[in-house]
C-alpha cells in the first residue's frame, strides 16, 4: 500500500481497499467511550469510503456495540424483527433462522427516514464463504449517461417489504434442516406482520456529502405511474450501474470484525455460498433523514398495515 493512500491521526490509520469504495481502519479499539479525535476520523472515512472495516475486535458486546453505535448516531430497532434479548436496538441475523440476506438491498428503504448507517458485527463464520460485497450508489450515478441521469432525476419508486430480502431463496430454505426451515418460515412471517408502501426518488441527494446517489434495491416494487415490464426494464439498467465491478468491495469475515457503512450511498449483498454452515452477524442501525429529490420533493409512506394473513391466522 503506497503511503500516498494510507491516512494517518496518531495510531489510527486508514487503508483504501479500492479506489472506489471501502476502507480498513487499525490501529482503533472500538468502544462506547472512543475519543473524539478517532471518532471524527471514523465519520470522514465513512463518508469518504462509503463502507469502512475493523479487524480483531472481539472485546465487543452486544452492549458495547450499542453503546459505540450511540457515538456514531442515534440507534433504531428494526421496525417488523424484534432485537435480539437483553438488547435495545440489535438485530442478530443467523443463517439457521432465516438471515440470509442473499440480494443485493439498502437496509429497510420500505420506510421514509431509512437508516442512515449501519454497523455489523461478525460473530460466528464460516470456514469457508459468507463474504459481504457492499457497492457505491453515488459513483453509479456519476457513471450514468447524461441521457439516464435525466430520467433517472425524474423517477420514483415504490418500495416495499413485500419483498423478503433476507428469506429470497427457496434453495437456500429447502437446504437447511427440517428444524431450522421452519424458523426460516417464521421469520419471513415476522419480517412481513406489517407491510409498508414508501416512495422514494430513485436520485436523492446526500445530506452530507452533496453527492446524488441511486435509491433502489431488492425492496424496490416498482416505479411510479410506469407499467410493470417498462419498471422491471428499467430497475434492471439502473441497478447493474451500481452493482458494476468497478463499484465493488468484498470483505471476508473473521471473528471479530465490524464493518460500517453509509447505507444513503450504499447496497451490499451477503453472499450465500456456505451451505448448511452457520453464519451469524449482529447490527445496529441508525436513525435516518426523509431523501430529497434533485428538485427538493421528500420521501413518502403511503401504506402502513398489518399483514392481513396473519392477522386472520391469529
Amino acid at each position: 500500500m503506497s503511503k500516498l493512500n494510507v491516512v494517518e491521526s496518531g495510531e489510527l490509520s486508514i487503508h483504501p481497499i479500492t479506489g472506489r469504495i471501502g476502507a480498513e481502519i487499525r490501529g482503533v479499539r472500538l468502544s462506547g467511550d472512543l475519543q473524539p479525535t478517532a471518532l471524527e476520523a471514523i465519520n470522514a472515512a465513512l463518508l469518504r469510503h462509503k463502507v469502512i472495516f475493523f479487524r480483531d475486535q472481539t472485546h465487543l458486546t452486544d452492549q458495547e456495540q450499542e453503546a459505540f453505535a450511540k457515538l456514531l448516531g442515534d440507534p433504531v430497532a428494526h421496525p417488523t424483527v424484534p432485537v435480539r434479548e437483553g438488547t435495545e436496538y440489535l438485530l442478530e441475523l443467523d443463517s439457521l433462522h432465516g438471515g440470509r440476506a442473499n440480494s443485493w438491498h439498502t437496509d429497510v428503504t420500505f420506510v421514509d427516514a431509512y437508516p442512515k448507517a449501519s454497523i455489523l458485527r461478525g460473530v460466528t463464520n464460516p470456514e469457508v464463504g459468507g463474504d459481504t460485497v457492499w457497492a457505491n450508489t453515488a459513483t453509479a450515478y456519476d457513471d450514468l449517461p447524461a441521457t439516464l441521469k435525466t430520467l433517472a432525476e425524474q423517477l420514483w419508486a415504490v418500495h416495499s417489504n413485500d419483498y423478503d430480502y433476507a428469506a429470497a431463496a427457496s434453495y437456500a430454505r429447502d437446504a437447511l434442516p427440517e428444524q431450522a426451515r421452519a424458523a426460516y418460515e417464521r421469520y419471513r412471517e415476522v419480517f412481513v406482520s406489517t407491510r409498508y408502501e414508501t416512495e422514494h426518488p430513485l436520485v436523492r441527494v446526500h445530506p452530507q456529502t452533496g453527492e446524488k446517489t441511486l435509491v433502489l434495491g431488492h425492496f424496490f416494487k416498482r416505479f411510479v405511474d410506469l407499467p410493470g415490464s417498462a419498471s422491471n426494464h428499467l430497475f434492471e439498467v439502473f441497478q447493474g450501474y451500481i452493482t458494476r465491478l468497478e463499484n465493488i468491495v468484498r470483505w471476508r469475515w473473521q471473528s471479530g470484525d465490524v464493518a460500517i457503512w453509509d447505507n444513503r450511498a450504499t447496497q451490499h449483498y451477503a453472499v450465500n455460498d456456505y451451505g448448511d454452515a452457520r453464519r451469524v452477524v449482529r447490527r445496529v442501525t441508525l436513525a435516518g433523514d426523509v431523501p430529497v429529490s434533485v428538485d427538493g420533493r421528500k420521501s413518502v409512506t403511503r401504506t402502513v398495515e398489518k399483514n392481513p394473513k396473519l392477522a386472520a391466522a391469529a
